[in-house]
C-alpha cells in the first residue's frame, strides 16, 4: 500500500514537471511581448528594455525555467501582465465561485446519479433503465455550451423563469452590501442572516449549476449501473437471496457498498473534470469564476495567468487522480 501511494506521487510529481515545462516553453513561443505588456501600452523603448531586465527576460530560457520552478515550490505563480497582482491571490479571490459550481456538481453525481444507477441496475432491460441510460449517455455526450445555450434560451429567454447569467442580480450590487467572510456567497450571505443575497444567489446558480452538474450525474450513473450488475451476479448475493433477504436490502446494504470503491472513483475524477472544463460555463453565464478569469486571461494574453491556472489546474486533477488511487487501493477485491 505505502509503495503503491508513493509511485503515485512520484508519478504525479512528473506529471507536474511535464506540465510546468510545458506551459513555460508554449507562453514563450506566443508571438506577444511580455515586457511591453508589462510597461505599458505607451511605453518607450528604454522602459521596455527596464521592463525586460525587472521580469528577467533577457536571461537564457533555462535560468528563467529554473527559478519558475523554485517560484512554484514556494507557491509563486508570477504576476499577471494585466493588472500587476499575484497571480496565486487573484486565483484565490475568484476560485470560491468555481468551487460553488464544483460542489453543485459533486451533490448531483452523489445524491442524483447514485441512485440513478441503482433503480437502472435494479430495472435492467426495463423502461426505467432504457430512460435512465438514455438520459446518462446524453449528459455524457451533449457538449457543455450546447446545455447552457439551451437553458438560457429555454428558461431565462423564454419562460423568465431564471437570470440569463451572474452571480447576482444589479439591484442587488448596487442597493446591498454584499458580505465578505469567506469569499463563498452563499455560505457568506447564509451565516450573516442576510437571506436576500442567499435566494438571489441560489437563483442564478440554478441554471450554471445544472450546466456543470449533468456531466458527473450522467458518468456516475453509468458507472453505480455497471457495477452493480456485475456485484449482483456474485456467489454471495445469489446466497443471500437464498436465504430470503428482500431485493432492497440485499441492493442497498450489500451490493451498493461493494460498488461504492468505483463509483468513488468515478466522483473524484468527475471533481477533476468539472474544476478544469469550468470556463465555458462560466464564460456563458458570467460567472465569476477562474474560468471567466482564464478566458479574460487568454483574450489579453496574460500568460503568467494562463501559466497560473494551468499549473493550479494540473495540480488539482493530479491531487483528486491520487486520492482515487487510494480509493482504488483501499478496496481489498484489488489489493495485491
Amino acid at each position: 500500500m505505502r509503495k503503491f501511494i508513493l509511485r503515485r506521487l512520484m508519478l504525479g510529481v512528473i506529471v507536474m514537471f511535464g506540465v510546468a515545462l510545458v506551459t513555460f516553453f508554449v507562453a514563450r513561443v506566443i508571438p506577444s511581448d511580455p515586457a511591453a505588456k508589462w510597461a505599458g501600452p505607451r511605453a518607450t523603448p528604454e522602459q521596455i528594455a527596464k521592463a525586460r531586465l525587472e521580469l528577467g527576460l533577457d536571461k537564457p530560457l533555462t535560468v528563467q525555467f529554473g527559478k519558475y520552478l523554485m517560484d512554484l515550490l514556494h507557491g509563486n505563480l508570477g504576476y499577471s501582465l494585466r493588472t500587476r497582482r499575484p497571480v496565486a491571490l487573484e486565483l484565490m479571490e475568484n476560485l470560491p465561485a468555481t468551487i460553488e459550481l464544483v460542489l453543485i456538481s459533486t451533490f448531483a453525481a452523489v445524491f442524483v446519479g447514485i441512485p440513478l444507477g441503482v433503480i437502472s441496475a435494479k430495472q435492467k432491460d426495463h423502461l426505467v433503465d432504457h430512460l435512465s441510460r438514455l438520459f446518462s449517455i446524453g449528459a455524457v455526450s451533449l457538449p457543455t455550451f450546447w446545455i447552457g445555450l439551451i437553458l438560457q434560451l429555454v428558461f431565462a429567454r423564454t419562460l423568465h423563469w431564471f437570470p440569463m447569467g451572474g452571480q447576482l442580480s444589479t439591484e442587488i450590487k448596487l442597493t446591498m452590501e454584499i458580505p465578505h467572510v469567506t469569499g463563498f456567497l452563499i455560505f457568506d450571505s447564509l451565516v450573516t442572516g442576510n437571506f436576500v443575497i442567499f435566494f438571489d444567489a441560489l437563483w442564478h446558480l440554478v441554471l450554471p449549476g445544472i450546466t456543470i452538474g449533468l456531466y458527473p450525474v450522467g458518468l456516475v450513473a453509468r458507472m453505480t449501473r455497471s457495477a452493480l450488475l456485475e456485484i449482483l451476479n456474485e456467489d454471495y448475493i445469489t446466497a443471500a437471496r437464498s436465504y430470503g433477504l428482500r431485493d432492497r436490502i440485499i441492493l442497498w446494504s450489500y451490493a451498493l457498498k461493494n460498488s461504492i470503491g468505483p463509483t468513488s472513483t468515478v466522483v473524484a475524477l468527475s471533481i477533476g473534470y468539472t474544476l478544469v472544463n469550468t470556463f465555458l460555463t462560466e464564460t456563458i453565464f458570467t460567472w465569476p469564476g477562474i474560468g471567466s478569469y482564464v478566458a479574460t486571461a487568454v483574450i489579453g494574453l496574460d500568460y503568467p495567468a494562463i501559466m497560473g491556472v494551468t499549473i493550479f489546474s494540473a495540480f488539482s486533477y493530479v491531487i483528486l487522480n491520487l486520492i482515487a488511487d487510494i480509493i482504488i487501493a483501499l478496496d481489498p477485491r484489488v489489493r495485491t
